[in-house]
């Protein structure tokens, strides 16, 4: 039997999105609209140099999203796990616009993201494989919510070496959110 790997914090999101509602759209439908975004624009550079969009992880343990980006706005939701991937779509000086895997966007201070590449499980469980290849040997299964490490994603390719709650294997792309169709990541 494969370990079954959780997050503290999926019950956590579990908890809000039940309290909060969902969103009407599902995670294919949101990842579809967040491709079809991303690729009907060029990458372009933003202020500080780096493309857009592009991929970081909330750095901070409790990060505040705000309806703009400056302390004046208000603070439309908090984000309490480390981690977690956002993708960047815009910048205003220090702050940066981010979506979140479920569609959710607003700014960020700038000082409270990282650079370390991460992703999150859309619809699972899904297996996470000792070779990029279904017939390898199976590592585990990651749940809906798991965030783990992106270590390696090679461009044209299916599958990324992850690495979540202590294990390292390989996930085909389409099952987790949090780099870019074709990006390559060594």
């Amino acid at each position: 039997m494969l370990p079954r790997l959780s997050a503290i914090s999926f019950v956590f999101l579990f908890f809000a999105f039940a309290v909060l509602g969902t969103a009407s759209k599902t995670h294919a439908q949101i990842m579809a609209q967040t491709t079809a975004q991303t690729t009907s624009k060029a990458k372009e550079k933003s202020a500080s140099g780096l493309p857009l969009p592009r991929f970081v992880s909330i750095g901070g343990i409790e990060v505040n999203l705000r309806t703009g980006p400056g302390l004046q706005y208000p603070i439309d939701w908090v984000y309490r796990l480390k981690g977690l991937p956002l993708e960047i779509i815009a910048e205003h000086k220090t702050w940066r616009k981010v979506r979140d895997w479920e569609g959710a966007q607003g700014w960020v201070h700038q000082n409270m993201l990282s650079g370390k590449r991460t992703f999150i499980v859309m619809d699972g469980p899904h297996t996470i494989f000792k070779e990029a290849d279904m017939a390898s040997k199976q590592v585990a299964r990651a749940e809906t919510g798991v965030v783990g490490q992106l270590l390696v994603c090679e461009a044209g390719s299916g599958w990324c070496m992850v690495k979540a709650d202590g294990f390292d294997g390989w996930m085909k792309r389409k099952h987790f959110w949090g780099i870019m169709d074709g990006e390559s990541l060594n």
